[in-house]
């Protein structure tokens, strides 16, 4: 076994200014990881405020605070005060850029029945018929000022005649985008506004097909993105074609994203056994295939000779591995797990490129930079925090590894039955530190804790690794050719398989734990702490487990609503002494009663 040198001994508690300033300085290097940190603060900054800001401030603040960093360049810590300034600045600034960028009409109260005439942009399969997002719309009785960019209806089409890029006219009623049903729960109206999203609602008629309007054609970025979507549409079809039920719905979320095909009962298993990661495209999956083509083309290069003598097979490799993962991002549809992924792997790939050892934090750093200066709004989102939670848990907790447990876990060579065990240590550390941190995500979310989670990532993860993500990879590279039918069955069999993991997981005692709602200040609170614990290398990162306290102990201080009322106000909640909601009715609002029995 290779000899590790010996850590420098920790410094002792940082009990004193002075003692906080040596820390500072003595972690210089760790400095630019904040970055994201800074720049999330600015963006925080401003969805935190209550009304809509002057759109110059944030250019203003960027202006003054660029100043500052000239005429303090010469000062030391006060530069570094006003660069920290700035970055916040440039996140205050990127998200009110954002917003003003994609402001667009939103309608005011439910509206139809009514005829409208649009572009499909997407299609979604769902349990139930399909969801379809139409754009450069004609909406019966409204004005081009009034009428929405893009619109989201649920459609009936059991014949599935319909096709991305293709013009339709139908009946439906519209509504404005809903509210978050209770205080603190999932904003969707948010979400709309950065999707494009004016209106949703529902067909109530057929959707006729329509010859493109006379000056139709679109540019080409947007050619580019209908046929992306044209592309989804017809792997999934493909996909499911093969696979029916779960199996092939998940088969087909698994290389396209989309996930509304799922049965609930399935989704409600891999929730509860703290599996649902592995439903969607997210950094291990990218990772994967981006893994599998970089080992294929090295290693089919290094059996031929005059290859393998003459010219830079891992750089060859390297370019072939961000190409499949580009192309996997673009078909999973650019989930912000995937944009991490992706952005990551550019780094390493391009430091194999330049001979250059790529430095894993810093490279999630500036992965986090790009995502939060493009999608300001991720930043609110459980996607956004909890894969670069995860991330950041793994790389600190491998990081803070004895050297000796290190090596071990990463050692190359041993017996037949040793390499399986590091193999399975490594998932059982992996899963701990991922669980960990996502955990406090998942409470303020979706008020659930899966007690087993640990059980089932041990069970589901090498079986997703080994098997599952080849079989897709195999399936991608296949479909061109239509021989998907050779990959897809062997893939089937893995996701029957975790599909039957989640479902023993979910159904022991105790699986899944509801919570109270914390307050946004205690997440705040774990994740500065969380941050601090990650992101520093010395002993005063011990200091993080205080503002994680403090936040956890928030949950304590909440209180309920005890009365819950609809947008509507034609369905209430009462919350009975026992603490169970009692409903109005079990009819109508079907979204509220869903999210308030959570």
């Amino acid at each position: 076994m290779p000899q590790i040198p010996a850590m420098n001994p920790l410094p002792r508690w940082p009990v004193s200014i002075g003692d906080l300033r040596a820390n500072v300085l003595a972690e210089r290097g760790r400095w630019p990881l904040f970055l994201p940190v800074l720049l999330g603060a600015g963006i925080g900054l401003y969805f935190g405020l209550g009304t809509e800001p002057p759109r110059w401030l944030g250019g203003a603040g960027v202006i003054l605070a660029a100043l500052a960093c000239v005429g303090l360049r010469r000062a030391g810590g006060w530069l570094a005060a006003a660069i920290a300034l700035l970055t916040i600045a440039i996140g205050f600034a990127a998200a009110e850029l954002r917003t003003a960028g994609v402001e667009a009409p939103i309608l005011a109260k439910r509206f139809g029945p009514v005829s409208i005439a649009g572009q499909i942009a997407e299609i979604e399969s769902r349990t139930s018929g399909f969801r379809i997002v139409l754009e450069r719309l004609t909406i019966e009785r409204l004005d081009a000022s009034e009428t929405p960019e893009r619109i989201r209806l649920r459609i009936a089409d059991p014949e599935r005649t319909l096709a991305v890029c293709g013009w339709v006219s139908l009946r439906a009623v519209l509504l404005p985008p809903p509210p978050p049903t209770a205080p603190g729960s999932f904003d969707f109206q948010r979400l709309a506004f950065f999707q494009g999203l004016g209106a949703v609602g529902f067909a109530v008629s057929r959707a006729q097909a329509l010859p493109p309007p006379a000056g139709s054609a679109s540019g080409l970025t947007g050619r580019f993105a209908l046929w992306l979507e044209g592309v989804r549409a017809d792997v999934f079809r493909r996909v499911t074609a093969v696979l029916p039920g779960a199996t092939g719905a998940i088969a087909a979320a698994l290389l396209t994203g989309q996930q509304g095909a799922i049965p609930e009962d399935v989704i409600k298993a891999m929730r509860d056994s703290g599996l649902a990661h592995l439903l969607a495209i997210s950094g291990q999956n990218i990772s994967l295939v981006a893994g599998f083509v970089f080992l294929f083309v090295r290693a089919s290069g290094a059996l031929i000779p005059a290859l393998a003598l003459r010219y830079p097979l891992k750089k060859w490799a390297a370019v072939a591995s961000f190409l499949s993962a580009l192309a996997y991002l673009l078909l999973s549809g650019a989930s912000v797990p995937t944009q991490r992924s992706v952005a990551m792997i550019g780094l390493v790939l391009l430091a194999i490129l330049l001979d250059r050892s790529a430095i894993s934090m810093r490279s999630l750093a500036w992965a986090a930079c790009l995502v939060l200066l493009v999608a300001p709004e991720s930043l609110l989102g459980p996607s956004f925090q909890m894969s670069f939670a995860a991330v950041m848990a793994l790389i600190a907790g491998y990081e803070l590894l004895p050297g000796g447990l290190r090596a071990w876990a990463h050692q190359g060579v041993g017996s037949w039955f040793s390499r399986p065990l590091r193999y399975l240590g490594a998932v059982v550390l992996s899963s701990i530190f991922a669980i960990t941190a996502t955990a406090p995500f998942a409470v303020y979310h979706f008020n659930r804790f899966s007690t087993y989670a640990l059980l089932a990532n041990v069970a589901a993860v090498p079986l997703t690794d080994a098997w599952i993500m080849l079989w897709a990879l195999g399936v991608l590279v296949l479909l061109p050719f239509g021989l998907e039918r050779l990959a897809l069955p062997p893939m089937g069999w893995g996701i029957d398989a975790m599909i039957a993991v989640a479902k023993t997981v979910a159904g022991l005692p105790g699986a899944a734990v509801s919570l109270p709602r914390w307050p946004v200040e205690g997440l705040v609170l774990v994740s500065l702490g969380g941050l601090w614990l990650c992101l520093w290398r010395r002993q005063w990162r011990a200091l993080g487990v205080l503002p994680i306290a403090a936040g956890i102990a928030t949950a304590f201080f909440v209180r309920t609503p005890d009365i819950l009322v609809s947008e509507d106000g034609k369905l209430v909640a009462v919350q009975a002494p026992g603490g169970e909601l009692v409903l109005s009715s079990q009819r109508g609002n079907r979204f509220s009663r869903e999210r308030w029995l959570l």
